[in-house]
């Protein structure tokens, strides 16, 4: 779409952009659709690989393809109507962009409590890279945000850097 999304006026022609939308390839009795083989082969493989990614790891999609399944669907029409789903969001996000939480306070709160972004990464059980990352805005996850975020909300200045008593009778001098 480049910089101008507006020039795909609605998400079926997004769809077909992509080559995601549905083409009738009905014979007989049997009534059912295939994808487009056109469209931007690059785009397409992108979503192909969302779906396949949210068929493994989302719980609403896997509950989705169960239930798909359960009605006598394959597994290829399944993945058909993922893909016009994720291309309707794709579209939705084009043209209505929603910014992610602003991440900008949450590297000034966490030096100002003195905290390294090892003990925090360590307290939230993440790697250090996936803090930093969402401190500079590059990650855009608002639950991790929001985990991020409550857990310095807790945290106080007073409590982070009290030493251990014991500890100073273990570490030499």
């Amino acid at each position: 779409m480049g910089d101008n999304p507006e020039r795909v006026s609605s998400e079926a022609k997004f769809a077909a952009l992509v080559g995601v939308a549905p083409i009738p390839a009905s014979s007989g009795k049997t009534a059912r659709h295939r994808l487009s083989r056109g469209g931007d082969r690059q785009a397409n493989k992108a979503i192909h690989r969302v779906v396949l990614v949210r068929m493994r790891y989302d719980a609403r999609t896997r509950a989705y393809v169960a239930r798909r399944h359960q009605e006598g669907k394959s597994t290829k029409e399944i993945m058909r109507c993922l893909k016009r789903y994720v291309a309707r969001e794709i579209y939705d996000q084009l043209l209505h962009p929603r910014p992610g939480p602003d991440a900008g306070t949450l590297r000034t709160v966490r030096t100002t409590k003195q905290l390294t972004l090892q003990q925090a990464a360590d307290a939230l059980h993440v790697w250090p890279t996936a803090l930093s990352r969402l401190e500079r805005g590059l990650t855009h996850d608002n639950d991790f945000h929001q985990r991020y975020e409550t857990w310095l909300n807790c945290q106080s200045p007073a409590t982070v850097h009290m030493p251990d008593p014991g500890l100073a009778r273990v570490l030499p001098a």
